[in-house]
């Protein structure tokens, strides 16, 4: 399929679609149906999503470069070594969404509904979680360096192996977050404490 630039779909019924290697740019989909849906090494780049269902679709090795989304649904959305790269989440359903591997930096989805989302082996530096609820959220072996994490809720929280450096526990919420005793370390230092 050739590439499609500037292209807009509305109210369009992709139940099941397989996109494989398919490079969308600058192009706007709105109110369409991406429940369970597959990408496979796709490419959408500044695209624009409003009201659109990811239900149960599947994205493996595919790009989201930039894009915004907007009171999209992803409800049992899995993405597995995939970029979304300097994208925008806005007034999203994310639960109960799965991310497996890949770069999700520079990501803004402040004041997000996290509760109990699996996120392991995530590149998410800068990411914008300011305001984020967290709680018995799974977001293993995560870079957060960089991360906007003010007022964010980490309770119950599995944060085993992530870079904790951008956490400070005065203006996050972390109680009952499992974590390792050398990022226990960490967490001393930033409170100011010496460890001997």
């Amino acid at each position: 399929m050739e590439p499609i630039e500037g292209g807009t779909f509305r109210a369009e019924d992709w139940y099941g679609e397989e996109m494989v290697d398919r490079t969308y740019t600058d192009c706007s989909f709105s109110d369409v149906d991406l429940t369970e849906a597959v990408t496979q090494g796709a490419t959408f780049t500044e695209c624009r999503f409003s009201n659109v269902r990811f239900n149960a679709s599947r994205h493996t090795d595919s790009a989201f470069l930039r894009c915004t989304f907007i009171r999209c649904n992803l409800f049992e959305a899995e993405f597995a070594g995939c970029k979304l790269v300097g994208s925008t989440f806005q007034h999203c359903s994310l639960r109960p969404l799965q991310v497996l591997g890949g770069d999700w930096s520079f990501v803004s989805m402040p004041g997000s509904d996290l509760r109990g989302v699996t996120v392991r082996g995530v590149r998410m530096r800068e990411i914008d979680l300011a305001g984020a609820d967290c709680a018995d959220a799974v977001l293993a072996d995560v870079d957060l360096s960089g991360a906007q994490l003010r007022n964010a809720r980490f309770t119950g929280c599995d944060l085993r192996g992530s870079d904790l450096t951008a956490l400070d526990p005065t203006i996050v919420e972390v109680g009952g977050a499992i974590i390792t005793p050398e990022q226990a370390v960490v967490m001393a230092q930033a409170l100011g404490l010496e460890i001997r």
